[in-house]
């Protein structure tokens, strides 16, 4: 028998997602701040200290879960969705941006998953959103994502968001995968991280893929995204600075050579 509640869903959409929870009577979800998209009649919402998993219900418990998810960079508060009244109701949550939401049970992966501290989007009641501490500190000075990332814990339903399109890798014993560091959404407890240097000055000055990479290695699975919100950012923030903040019409065959031609 589960701890966490167990609760069904439906996501909708291809490239802009939301899932749809359907709660039964006194079922919770759990979800960060301003992802609610909708919610039906039944659904009281309220506001909690730390991420409502119960583990710990001691003041200093809650207060320790509450510091994990201030260092990770999140609220102190988490919003719980619970179903008062009869029969069914549903709440559902939509990606910040472009790209997939990706359902996990945790009871399939051991209890536990590692994923980037941005990553986690609603979860059902009963499930730990806490911290997860690198292995090596040059994993945490240099990775993309920060010496902190965030691990879910629990039996119950999670959902995580990841930018672009998703490619699940199911790495054997000992074998090495090596990635972006922005490109890594989530991974398996059991699965190794570190962090590399390029090799070689002109790949490390003119690459343009930056100076360090993730590498994975097994056994376990990893999910991997190919629009990290960070490279969606750089690419909308060169593109404003480079239109020197006037509007540029990039549907025109002369683009901004029509500037030119302006008095």
């Amino acid at each position: 028998m589960r701890n966490a509640h167990e609760i069904d869903y439906k996501i909708f959409g291809d490239d802009m997602q939301l899932v749809e929870i359907e709660l039964d009577t006194q079922e919770s979800v759990i979800a960060e701040a301003g992802a609610m998209t909708y919610m039906e009649e039944g659904i009281e919402v309220k506001t909690i200290f730390g991420d409502g998993s119960e583990q710990d219900k001691s003041l200093m418990g809650m207060l320790v879960g509450a510091g994990k998810r201030l260092v990770t960079g999140e609220s102190l508060f988490m919003t719980v969705f619970t179903h008062l009244g009869q029969g069914k109701s549903r709440v559902s949550f939509s990606a910040p941006y472009p790209g997939k939401i990706i359902p996990m049970d945790l009871s399939e992966y051991n209890g536990k998953i590692i994923c980037q501290k941005d990553s986690f989007l609603c979860a059902a009641k009963g499930v730990s959103i806490g911290i997860a501490m690198t292995k090596r500190l040059g994993a945490g000075f240099f990775g993309g994502e920060g010496f902190i990332l965030q691990k879910l814990e629990g039996d119950g339903l999670v959902f995580v968001h990841a930018g672009g399109t998703i490619v699940e890798k199911e790495l054997k014993p000992g074998e090495l995968l090596r990635v972006d560091t922005g490109c890594l959404v989530a991974m398996t407890q059991d699965v190794d991280y570190d962090i590399q240097m390029v090799k070689g000055i002109k790949s490390m000055i003119f690459g343009g893929e930056g100076l360090f990479y993730a590498a994975l290695r097994g056994p376990g699975k990893v999910w991997l995204q190919s629009l990290p919100l960070s490279r969606l950012a750089n690419r909308i923030y060169m593109a404003s600075t480079q239109a020197g903040g006037q509007s540029v019409d990039q549907g025109s065959i002369l683009g901004g050579l029509g500037n030119l031609f302006q008095e």
